[in-house]
């Protein structure tokens, strides 16, 4: 009873995605800024977990996910619904722009001057908590690398970002079972990789 209540909330939910998508297509600012302010949360989680922390911080990540909705904004006029869920469309340009943004970071790996100082104490983590973060990206980091291109970015739609077996398959082109699958092995194999990754002592 409760999986058929779940099924039916799910079709609710599509039914309403899909009107808001259409009103938003049509060029309805109400439903373009709903629409918007629904991807970004998933669309930011999917950068941070993509591209992860750079001295500390998010902010590269975040300028990305910026850069995602934008590149939505201006597509969203020719987007065309063929059976497959928004996400799937959303997560497409999101790819693309993560791409982008780690062939840049390889290309531009000096450091920018900073001309002025603030004067005003600083309210993000210290230096032992940014070590501490930046430590453990880079480890997690090190362990999805291990992956494949697929299983890799499996793991980021379901784990980082929440969306559904079916709404990750719609994304890459497989079934939901097949999803589950390659994500169950891929969790294994990252369990098997981290207890060394985890365990090390850093020098």
């Amino acid at each position: 009873m409760q999986e058929l209540r779940d099924k039916g909330k799910a079709l609710e939910n599509i039914t309403a995605e899909a009107e808001l998508v259409d009103r938003a297509v049509r060029s309805d600012p109400d439903a373009t800024a709903v629409l918007l302010a629904n991807v970004r949360p998933g669309v930011v989680k999917y950068c941070r977990a993509r591209l992860g922390r750079i001295g500390g911080a998010y902010t590269t990540a975040d300028d990305v996910a910026q850069e995602v909705c934008l590149a939505v904004l201006r597509a969203l006029p020719r987007f065309r619904d063929q059976g497959r869920p928004f996400a799937a469309f959303v997560y497409g340009i999101a790819a693309h722009k993560v791409a982008d943004a780690q062939r840049a970071a390889i290309r531009d790996r000096a450091v920018t001057p900073v001309d002025t100082l603030v004067d005003r104490p600083d309210a993000a983590p210290g230096p032992e908590q940014q070590a501490i973060a930046t430590d453990l990206a880079r480890r997690l980091s090190r362990l999805l690398a291990h992956l494949a291109d697929t299983p890799r970015e499996i793991i980021v739609l379901r784990v980082a970002v929440g969306l559904s077996a079916e709404e990750v398959g719609a994304v890459l082109g497989m079934s939901a079972a097949a999803v589950r699958v390659a994500q169950s092995r891929a969790l294994a194999r990252l369990r098997m990789l981290g207890r060394n990754t985890f365990d090390e002592v850093p020098a």
